[in-house]
């Protein structure tokens, strides 16, 4: 028998396409469903919050400047890579849930889908949100979907991976960038994902992932003025009326959620699309 000691591991962030530490220097550990010691997990604090955010903003002019053919692509790529790390991500959702193997690869085999599912819509969006719009005079008009900006994102804090790419998949697809806050108790499969965004073709920025937990770091994000979009879903339903007040400081748009997180295994629709586009209607004079 074996007396050696495993490597504990104490993952980070994943901030600008790049992997710190926390600003503040904390970790927490992380344990299975069961209570047994999985690794340790960088505890983000407000500062690593603002670099996230400023990473995102920078990213922003070349993701939504993207052909929507491309984003399609690069989320491609994504689901690609994740099912190429299948094993890894069921051994996390199976341990963190506390659900058998065979449960396990349901999740991951839909959260891959959901991937290809999100990446067939981004060149579909112009044509069936935007419109050609009849007026009574001598003019085009035209109304056309445009994303809405950087996007905060609380992920479920129950579905670890499932969850977790229902709400940034759409954010992506519409040309958005995202800081996300992952579930505290179950952060590893969002910690795997973001290795998978490294490797994949998706720009640095494009999508910041934190771990930490959803009541400290939620108000830092609803508050900042270059977040233009609040996802709650993460967060505790007695904390969202707080989270909207300080998001009305900025006039940021702050998502519908239900007081209990969904079936994150029902079809998606395009709803969530539609939360992160602005419609923007543009006016022609004919002839001209």
């Amino acid at each position: 028998m074996s007396d050696r000691l495993s490597v504990t591991k104490t993952y980070k962030l994943y901030v600008g396409g790049k992997f710190p530490r926390s600003e503040s220097g904390r970790s927490y550990p992380v344990s299975d469903a069961k209570g047994k010691f999985l690794a340790n997990a960088a505890h983000a604090s407000r500062k690593d919050v603002r670099d996230a955010v400023v990473a995102a903003r920078k990213a922003f002019g070349g993701w939504s400047g993207a052909t929507a053919y491309n984003r399609g692509q690069v989320l491609f790529r994504v689901a690609e890579v994740l099912e190429g790390r299948r094993e890894q991500f069921v051994s996390e959702v199976s341990a963190c849930e506390g659900v058998p193997v065979e449960k396990a690869e349901s999740l991951v085999d839909t959260a891959i889908d959901r991937w290809v599912w999100y990446a067939g819509w981004t060149d579909k969006i112009a044509t069936v949100l935007g419109a050609a719009n009849p007026v009574a005079g001598p003019y085009f008009s035209f109304t056309v979907p445009e994303p809405t900006g950087v996007v905060g994102v609380l992920a479920p804090q129950r579905s670890s991976l499932l969850g977790l790419v229902s709400v940034l998949a759409p954010v992506l697809a519409t040309g958005c960038t995202a800081v996300v806050v992952s579930s505290a108790e179950r952060p590893l499969p969002a910690i795997t994902l973001s290795e998978v965004l490294a490797t994949s073709d998706v720009p640095g920025g494009v999508a910041n992932i934190l771990t930490g937990h959803a009541a400290e770091l939620g108000p830092w994000l609803a508050s900042h003025g270059d977040v233009n979009a609040l996802d709650p879903t993460g967060a505790a339903e007695a904390d969202r009326a707080e989270l909207a007040k300080a998001a009305a400081g900025t006039v940021k748009r702050v998502l519908s959620v239900p007081a209990e997180e969904p079936d994150w295994t029902e079809r998606p629709d395009i709803k969530r699309l539609r939360r992160y586009l602005e419609a923007k209607t543009v006016w022609h004079p004919l002839g001209v």
